[in-house]
């Protein structure tokens, strides 16, 4: 296999990262940047020349780096040795996360029975830069997703969860703390997806007045979405939210739906271990 002419970097190379004083290390970047590739191409697996080129690196210095990945399980390869996808050992460390994380193990139950209680599905996740991270789901007994959504991430201004939380950083922050979370471009989804930034803070300045967000077809054909955002530890950093068919929502069906949301969201942030934030990633 022909990896190309480039010199492999120095693997102890540095260079002051964004904040400020603090150095990035480029080996350990680029070995983050290219797992985070092949996880978001999800079911699609990846060429050498792909990933190269996507991370702008040379051939040589990523097959040494997709070789080491390959020999500790956070990469795999298909038969023929030449397409690359995300490893088991990306879920090892994801379930450790969900394991330990001392609010999603109060969060687990309550959605568990306020899906019961609207039999729709409902959703916790919480931002990480510009996305909304999936941490938990309980499905309706109406209907089943062909997926899990757990550990999927999502732009948030395309989610009912994400417009919640983004009211909230524009409330807080104004307009720094949500450009802070808004991708560079409003790519859409659906036909249905909200791409124009005026259109959009006007979505957010409703939702903060009436108290929680809807996304209506924005995120998926056929369902529309109701969140809350929740507040620990001082911090507005995650969210629930019901999904509901298009041709469920009857006559009422959205007030009844956003009380049940108001009294999770009471009830979370009363149970929360001390409402004291803890290390949220990303933020």
């Amino acid at each position: 296999m022909e990896l190309g002419d480039a010199e492999q970097p120095n693997a102890t190379a540095a260079e002051p990262a964004d904040g400020g004083g603090i150095r990035e290390v480029k080996s350990a970047a680029r070995t983050v940047e290219l797992l985070e590739l092949l996880a978001a191409r999800r079911h699609q697996p990846m060429r050498l020349r792909e990933i190269s080129e996507q991370l702008n690196a040379p051939r040589s210095s990523i097959y040494a780096l997709i070789r080491t990945l390959l020999d500790r399980g956070w990469v795999r390869t298909d038969p023929t040795g030449t397409l690359y996808s995300i490893g088991i050992q990306a879920l090892l460390a994801g379930t450790t996360y969900l394991d330990v994380d001392p609010i999603l193990r109060i969060v687990q139950p309550q959605i568990g029975n306020l899906s019961m209680q609207l039999d729709e599905t409902v959703h916790y996740g919480r931002l990480q830069g510009s996305d909304v991270v999936y941490l938990a789901t309980h499905e309706s007994s109406q209907y089943l997703r062909p997926f899990s959504r757990v550990g999927r991430r999502l732009p948030a201004f395309t989610t009912a969860m994400g417009k919640a939380l983004l009211a909230e950083q524009l409330r807080s922050n104004g307009e720094q703390g949500l450009s802070a979370h808004l991708p560079q471009t409003l790519a859409p989804l659906t036909p249905k997806t909200v791409v124009d930034g005026a259109e959009l803070r006007t979505q957010l300045e409703e939702t903060q007045s009436r108290g929680f967000a809807v996304d209506e077809e924005e995120n998926v054909p056929g369902i529309t979405c109701y969140a809350v955002a929740l507040r620990f530890g001082g911090a507005y950093l995650d969210a629930i939210s019901c999904s509901v068919p298009v041709e469920r929502l009857s006559i009422g069906r959205e007030e009844e739906i956003v009380r049940a949301l108001r009294a999770a969201k009471h009830t979370l942030e009363l149970m929360a271990p001390g409402n004291a934030l803890h290390n949220y990633p990303g933020v």
